[in-house]
């Protein structure tokens, strides 16, 4: 299964890529969907299922309480990356 999200039109330029896999930290705007428009840090990845989670994008749960609501993470655009990781970065370098 692919795992990408598309990288925003700064980001696009600076780095010469058109999509990166989406990490925890990374900034992102969903573009589709039920949460369209809602930005915000990734909390959490599941690359086996497509999906990440984002903060701020929770749904009432019938019990009470919330649950995190799963978005693939082909409707999001990454609008800020983290650059911590020193194999991410040199991927992100080579590609300029």
């Amino acid at each position: 299964m692919k795992f990408g999200s598309a990288l925003s039109e700064e980001l696009r330029e600076r780095h010469h890529r058109r999509s990166v896999r989406p990490r925890v930290g990374d900034s992102v705007r969903i573009v589709r969907g039920e949460f369209k428009d809602i930005e915000g840090k990734v909390t959490r990845v599941d690359p086996s299922a497509g999906v990440v989670n984002v903060e701020g994008v929770t749904r009432e749960k019938l019990k009470g309480g919330t649950a995190p609501v799963p978005i693939s993470s082909s409707n999001l655009v990454v609008t800020s990356l983290v650059l911590v990781d020193k194999m991410r970065k040199q991927k992100m370098e080579a590609s300029e």
